[in-house]
C-alpha cells in the first residue's frame, strides 16, 4: 500500500524538481540573456573594461565635481537595503530633514530660503534609488559646472541627455540616473 503512494509521489517530485529547478530557470536565463542582456548581466557600468558601477544602485558620490545622489539611510550599503522606517512627524526624522536640507543649501550655494525638492533631503525606501528629480539635478549643476570648469550650459544639455521620461510616459516623473550621469561625467574628463 506505502509503495503504491510513494511511487507516484516521487516520479512527480523528480519531474516538478526538474521542470520547475533546471528547465524553467534555464529557459528564463536564455531569454534574458538574448532579450535583455544588459539587464540580466545587473546593468554593469564598466571603466577602461572594468566594472564600478551598476546603473540600478545608487553609489555615495559627495566631492563637489560629482551630482549627489538622493540621502541614504543605509550608507548605500546593497546589504542593508532598507529606509529608516521613521514617521513623517518622528522628531529625529525632522531633525535629519533640516539638517540635510541646511548642507544641500551650503553645498550648491543656496540661498537659505530656496526651496528643495523632496528627494534633496529624504532618503528613498530603499536607500539605493540612483535617481533623483530633474528639480534637485539643476540645483546641482551650477556647483558641478564650477567645481570642474565647464559652461552650466554643457552641463544642462548633459543633465537633458540623461533624463529619463516618465514610464510609458505617464507613471512617475522625469528623473537623472546620478550614476549614469557621473560616468557621462568621467567620460568628459578623457
Amino acid at each position: 500500500m506505502l509503495a503504491r503512494q510513494l511511487r507516484p509521489s516521487l516520479v512527480v517530485l523528480a519531474l516538478m524538481t526538474g521542470l520547475c529547478g533546471f528547465v524553467y530557470p534555464a529557459v528564463v536565463t536564455a531569454v534574458a540573456q538574448v532579450g535583455f542582456a544588459d539587464r540580466a548581466d545587473g546593468s554593469r557600468i564598466s571603466i577602461d573594461g572594468v566594472d564600478v558601477a551598476s546603473s540600478l544602485i545608487a553609489q555615495p558620490f559627495e566631492e563637489p565635481i560629482w551630482f549627489h545622489p538622493r540621502p541614504s539611510a543605509t550608507g548605500y550599503d546593497a546589504a542593508t537595503s532598507g529606509g529608516t522606517n521613521l514617521g513623517p512627524n518622528n522628531p529625529d526624522l525632522l531633525a535629519e530633514v533640516e539638517r540635510r536640507a541646511e548642507q544641500f543649501r551650503i553645498d550648491n550655494g543656496l540661498d537659505p530660503d530656496t526651496p528643495l525638492p523632496v528627494d534633496a533631503v529624504t532618503a528613498s525606501g530603499s536607500g539605493l534609488d540612483p535617481h533623483i528629480s530633474v528639480a534637485n539635478a539643476s540645483l546641482q549643476t551650477a556647483r558641478v559646472a564650477a567645481a570642474r570648469g565647464l559652461d552650466p550650459a554643457d552641463l544642462e544639455a548633459l543633465v537633458d541627455d540623461h533624463t529619463d521620461q516618465p514610464t510609458f510616459g505617464l507613471l512617475g516623473e522625469a528623473r537623472v540616473n546620478v550614476v549614469e550621469l557621473n560616468a557621462a561625467l568621467r567620460d568628459l574628463e578623457r
